[in-house]
């Protein structure tokens, strides 16, 4: 690692005087830190501080805040010196303290929220808004400006960052990983980013490694690693460290000063080369080893015991101030040793030369519209999606692959938005898999890595990203999408699950956002989940679970869809539809094999809109009274649902069926649960008041009873779907183990309906196919001819 001395630098060191005022600026930033977690009153501590002046409640976290303030200080010197277009993600998210104290300083927050006025009184406000009732959180929520990463949950700041500089030339994201967050395994796969990285049509991302030393009770893994050992970590993953370390301010401040400048320097060395020359291998990209104690300028013992550079400051460095008169006084000594009187003028207001030291206008880090992405964001250059459309002449007489037919589709997206650069694909070596390989005929597998003469579209200028971690595809797309880009995520179904939480986290980002006029909307984040439960027959049990969708409708209705879309057309049109969305994450579930096709294209336009709906060419109750509903949901069990109908029309051709598919599930829920949701009224006419309804459902039934519970006919819901049985076998059994299939349907129908007599011979031979199907696939290893070669008859 690249040591900091006091040895000549190669370029111009600061002068001691720069390094003073930032010291003071850095203490301002302390100060108010300090501040918002304690203070409810009297905050530039003008008379003795008091019980009363203290909040009651004391939340928040100190430990990582004094070094969050101080790379965010020398990161406003660099972006002066050099004109830098840059933002700052803070890792170590319960460093909000620090986000707020600077973003003030520099006017940022003043121009946002004008009530927190630039002087005695706004400070005030400041203070008390902190982990308040009515207040801020105190993490780097949204509610922060220049933030696109709260940090609450840990383990993702720097693939936000990378995600963040891709096809962002001009943009060099300054990410501050705490040495907690770098023992999380997304985090650790997150190093491997720089493989995607091309100086040409990229920006920069500077990690800044703080070492403090311990999480909340505990020391972290990388501050005890021996040096040395540390070191060939992080160049063996491919960057140059350069160390800064120490526990005097003065030293440090130069140190920091003299690594940002060489940083700098080489960054845009790197750059110029290859824009100039053109890409030849991968930079080895400097990086910064930040070693600094834990609670730093903090109270060094409380009540005996170390508190500085130890874990117990991480959070509240002193508690019960307002009942121990010991600890309000050690408060006080702690905020009045960062000499207020020094840093603010008799207003409260930041003394000019301090002032004088932040950026101005867009390029403070605050206000840089990077960091509010819906200031950027133009909509992509779509194609027609109805080019791409599957001929279908009749329901069902066309067979078709839906994904292949939306990868033609993206394969223009891509072409279209070849100048902008606006527009990636993400996924884990799964996008020939996925069928949507028809996009490489525009652009390829992007790696900075060495290229193979045997491997298959790769370069560094490609905007398909592939890497076997979830965590980074969704990583990368959020940093992407949140400074004003578009992009899709293809996973296998069963694997989604691995970015749960991360889903959570990007769906509370959008739902705070939608409160703040000033966050501008975002393009949305889209997921086409493909390989699905149904269809994971040869790889068996490990890879069947439908579950993301339950996982997914727990969040608020006004950020999240779900779409099912039963054939190539349908999915067609849902994906151009979520292309065009804004501040959505939509989930798409669609089938990749060969497939009936049921919808020509303006059909298929005119069922998505609606959402959910009759299909009257699969129906025979004549516009009238069912005696049964039939509903289906996903390309598998819309083909179930309709060979089951086949076999009641062949069996009980009196018996009344209305078919009904849903491809926007949240149309089942009420109007007033959801914005998609079908009014009570309208669901009734389709599903009936007192019919029973047999549906047919791609995921967990008891979501759809979840969704429906207060609908009318609910009672009479009886819903089919997958139970958690599975293994390596054929697809159609699949549907049997879990009751799916058509024959189990049709069974059902005959049972709900309370039909007697001729229909008993019916469920036997029903039964017989049954029997007939497990011998046939234990004979001959494939499903039964009748069911291979079933194709729908028109009724």
């Amino acid at each position: 690692m690249t040591a900091i001395s006091s040895a000549p630098a190669r370029t111009a060191a600061p002068a001691a005087d720069e390094l003073s005022r930032i010291d003071a600026y850095w203490r301002a930033a302390n100060y108010l830190s300090v501040g918002q977690i304690y203070l409810l009153d009297n905050p530039l501590l003008r008379e003795s501080l008091q019980p009363e002046h203290v909040k009651a409640r004391l939340l928040g976290h100190w430990g990582t805040t004094p070094g969050l303030n101080f790379i965010y200080a020398h990161m406003n010197r660099v972006i002066k010196r050099h004109d830098l277009d840059c933002i700052f993600i803070c890792g170590p998210g319960h460093g909000g303290p620090a986000m707020v104290a600077n973003t003030y300083l520099e006017g940022s927050y003043t121009e946002i929220y004008p009530d927190i006025t630039r002087d005695e009184q706004g400070m005030r406000k400041l203070f008390k808004q902190f982990s308040f009732p009515g207040g801020i959180p105190s993490h780097a929520s949204p509610e922060t400006p220049g933030s696109i990463h709260e940090g609450g949950e840990l383990g993702y700041a720097l693939l936000h960052a990378y995600g963040a500089a891709f096809d962002n030339p001009d943009l060099l994201v300054c990410c501050v990983i705490g040495d907690g967050e770098a023992e999380t395994g997304a985090l650790a796969t997150s190093w491997h980013s720089n493989k995607f990285l091309n100086p040409v049509h990229d920006g920069a991302v500077l990690p800044i490694l703080h070492l403090n030393g311990y999480k909340i009770a505990g020391p972290t893994v990388l501050a005890r690693m021996p040096r040395s050992e540390l070191e060939q970590m992080l160049s063996g993953l491919g960057y140059r460290p350069y160390v800064v370390e120490g526990d005097e301010p003065a030293a440090v401040h130069h140190q920091m000063a003299k690594a940002l400048d060489e940083i700098i320097s080489e960054i845009q060395r790197i750059q110029r080369d290859a824009r100039v020359n053109g890409f030849s291998e991968r930079p080895r990209w400097p990086m910064i080893v930040f070693v600094t104690p834990k609670g730093w300028t903090g109270p060094r013992e409380v009540d005996g015991k170390q508190v500085e550079g130890s874990f117990r400051s991480h959070q509240v460095p002193i508690a019960e101030v307002r009942t121990n008169a010991n600890h309000l006084k050690l408060l006080e000594k702690w905020m009045l040793s960062y000499r207020p009187e020094e840093l603010f003028d008799e207003r409260g207001t930041l003394i000019r030369e301090l002032a004088e030291l932040a950026p101005t206008g867009r390029r403070r880090m605050g206000s840089n519209p990077h960091a509010n992405g819906g200031l950027l964001l133009k909509p992509l250059d779509l194609p027609d999606f109805r080019d791409y459309a599957v001929g279908v002449a009749a329901p069902g007489g066309t067979i078709g692959e839906a994904t292949r037919a939306l990868g033609q589709y993206l394969r223009d997206v891509m072409q279209l938005s070849a100048e902008t650069r606006n527009f990636r694909i993400v996924g884990p070596d799964e996008t020939s898999s996925n069928r949507l390989d028809a996009v490489f005929e525009v652009t390829t597998r992007v790696s900075a890595e060495e290229i193979l003469p045997t491997d298959d579209h790769v370069s560094p200028d490609g905007r398909v990203m592939e890497m076997l971690s979830e965590h980074a595809c969704q990583g990368w797309l959020e940093g992407y999408l949140l400074t004003g880009r578009h992009g899709l995520f293809s996973c296998y179904e069963a694997f989604i699950h691995i970015i749960d939480s991360m889903f959570n986290q990007h769906a509370k980002w959008l739902k705070v956002t939608r409160t703040l006029p000033w966050r501008k909307p975002l393009s949305s984040l889209n997921y086409l989940l493909t390989s699905h439960v149904w269809r994971q027959d040869h790889n068996g049990f490990s890879h069947q679970d439908p579950g993301f969708l339950d996982h997914v409708v727990n969040k608020k209705a006004d950020v999240i869809r779900v779409y099912l879309p039963p054939d190539a057309n349908t999915l067609l049109s849902v994906a151009d539809h979520c292309l065009r969305s804004r501040h959505y994450i939509n989930v798409i579930v669609a089938g990749k094999q060969p497939a009936p096709q049921w919808l020509d294209i303006e059909s298929a336009i005119r069922h998505c809109e609606s959402g959910i709906g009759i299909w009257h060419w699969a129906s025979n109750d004549g516009g009238g009274e069912p005696d049964v509903v039939m509903a289906c949901a996903g390309d598998v069990p819309t083909m179930e649902t309709l060979a089951a109908v086949d076999l009641l029309r062949t069996s009980l051709p009196s018996l009344r069926v209305r078919v009904v598919n849903v491809v926007d599930l949240m149309a089942l829920q009420p109007a007033s649960e959801h914005p998609h949701g079908l009014p009570d009224a309208d669901f009734d006419a389709i599903f009936t008041s007192d019919k029973p309804i047999v549906f047919a459902f791609h995921g967990y039934p008891l979501l759809i009873h979840r969704l429906t519970y207060r609908r009318t006919n609910h009672a009479n819901l009886h819903v089919r779907g997958y139970k958690e049985e599975g293994t390596t076998t054929t697809p159609f059994d699949m549907t049997v183990l879990n009751d799916l299939d058509r024959y189990h349907l049709a069974i059902d129908v005959v049972t709900r309906c309370g039909l007697a007599g001729k229909e008993r011979e019916a469920i036997e031979l029903w039964r017989r196919m049954l029997d007939e199907h497990s011998a046939c696939i234990r004979e001959t290893g494939e499903d039964m001819a009748d069911v291979r070669n079933w194709r729908w008859n028109g009724g």
